[in-house]
């Protein structure tokens, strides 16, 4: 609950159209935790003229999804609700938590969790059960680009059903794109790095060698999409990573690419310089991140 309480000119302007977006933004996040001012606001919406609009869409939406008896008629349907003209008193928020999982959960949902599990498990099976003494080393090769596919996978249109409703509240933008890369982070980071230390290490960087990597590349897709979009920016970002790491280790020509890709990732992941100069990148995109911040509000670009 909060002691600020919208007066009443701004609810009216709010209501007539004519308050600012950013003001509107504003009134609309304060009004999910505040029912007093919901009330209110909403006590003033209905006297106007899209009020009646309002009640005739709420009339419509719930004739439509009340099951009507074979012998009842549209005048029946009218009286069977009697409280459609009749708005509901606002009700209190719904909780943090419960809002929180909606806004993270095509973060955690669909094919990417799977894939996550599958990447961690592949690895552990390849060592343990086919003997492959390379495993660990195909999984940190590998591992910086799972949270950034993660990420891709999380948002937009093409991961989420309700886009286009999530889009317009005043917590989407880069809140909500943060919000859900998080999670991808918080599921990815401890999966992975628990199958590295299960592993037997021949030898090369440690198991959670690849932990600052995976964030800086996370952090430099979600920088580059307030340009390219996050889609765009993953491929970039993620493909690069692939394309430095395996293909100076596939390209070598005596075939120990197990040996080669220990190299490469070495001189990548290995060593506290190198950890410093990833440690610098994240910093430098993070800073890029905050300045470009303005760039998640146009969100049908992602």
């Amino acid at each position: 609950m909060t002691a600020w309480h919208a007066p009443e000119a701004l609810i009216a302007r709010y209501a007539d159209g004519s308050l600012p977006d950013a003001d509107a933004w504003s009134l609309e996040k304060h009004l999910e935790s505040c029912a007093s001012c919901a009330g209110r606001v909403s006590g003033v919406v209905r006297a106007t003229a899209a009020g009646a609009v309002l009640a005739d869409v709420r009339d419509a939406v719930l004739a439509a999804a009340t099951p009507a008896p074979a012998e009842a008629t549209p005048q029946d349907l009218r009286h069977a609700v009697p409280a459609a003209a009749t708005p509901a008193p606002a009700e209190a928020p719904p909780p943090r938590t419960p809002r929180l999982l909606w806004a993270a959960a095509p973060a955690v949902r669909g094919a990417w969790l799977p894939a996550v599990l599958l990447v961690a498990l592949g690895a552990v099976l390849l060592a343990h059960v086919a003997g492959f003494s390379g495993a660990r080393t195909l999984l940190l090769a590998v591992a910086p680009v799972v949270p950034v596919a993660g990420v891709a996978l999380s948002y937009g249109r093409h991961a989420d059903p309700l886009h286009e409703l999530a889009a317009s509240t005043p917590s989407a933008g880069l809140r909500l794109v943060l919000t859900r890369t998080a999670v991808v982070l918080a599921v990815s980071l401890p999966l992975l790095t628990l199958a590295g230390l299960v592993l037997p290490s021949p030898g090369g960087p440690g198991a959670a060698a690849w932990l600052l990597p995976g964030l800086t590349l996370t952090l430099a897709a979600l920088a580059l999409g307030g340009w390219l979009g996050l889609r765009t920016a993953t491929a970039v970002t993620g493909g690069g990573w692939l394309c430095a790491v395996l293909a100076p280790a596939l390209a070598t020509p005596d075939g120990a690419v197990a040996r080669h890709l220990s190299d490469q990732l070495s001189a990548y992941v290995g060593g506290a310089a190198t950890q410093g100069g990833w440690a610098a990148a994240a910093a430098l995109c993070a800073v890029l991140l905050a300045a470009r911040r303005t760039a998640y509000d146009r969100l049908e670009r992602f």
